[in-house]
């Protein structure tokens, strides 16, 4: 693990964000079973992984077809100077089709991930993005099949002993 915080990350933490990341739901008393040690002591463990930004927040992760959201689409965004950025947030944060924002390299200053109900709401969502004051063009690629799609991080764990 390269980061700033690993060092302060040992191989307990490791082994739970592991059993957290297979699945969120373990209750403390499990993973305190799972590492060897107390709950009150995981539970200490989890508030420190938090406070440090290591363990953003929980959540549920949805199956976005079951719930009407069939298209998924990559968007490459061109934007004309910085001046127009901090709008360009503002749009993104509250834009519910759009679920990632990240700001690239190469083609374009901005890539979206976003899911809409059809292609026809694909189509509007592209004319609201193509309105912000700023962008010059946009590109789309739409998702045929999804072979694999996580937030699940590899770590490298050993065992606690």
């Amino acid at each position: 693990m390269n980061t700033h915080n690993s060092a302060a990350v040992d191989g307990i933490d490791l082994h739970i964000l592991t059993l957290l990341q297979e699945h969120g739901r373990t209750a403390q008393n499990d993973l305190a079973r799972a590492v060897g040690l107390s709950a009150p002591a995981v539970a200490e463990r989890l508030r420190k992984l938090e406070e440090r930004g290591i363990i953003r927040h929980f959540t549920v992760v949805l199956d976005p077809k079951k719930l009407g959201r069939d298209v998924t689409a990559f968007i490459a965004v061109g934007i004309n100077g910085s001046q127009f950025y901090p709008e360009f947030l503002e749009h993104v944060l509250a834009g519910p089709e759009i679920l990632e924002c990240h700001s690239v390299t190469g083609q374009g200053s901005h890539l979206l991930k976003v899911r809409t109900e059809s292609t026809s709401g694909l189509e509007r969502f592209l004319a609201e993005v193509q309105s912000w004051p700023g962008v010059q063009w946009t590109t789309s690629s739409i998702v045929l099949s999804t072979i694999k799609e996580t937030t699940r991080l590899e770590l490298e764990t050993s065992p606690a002993t």
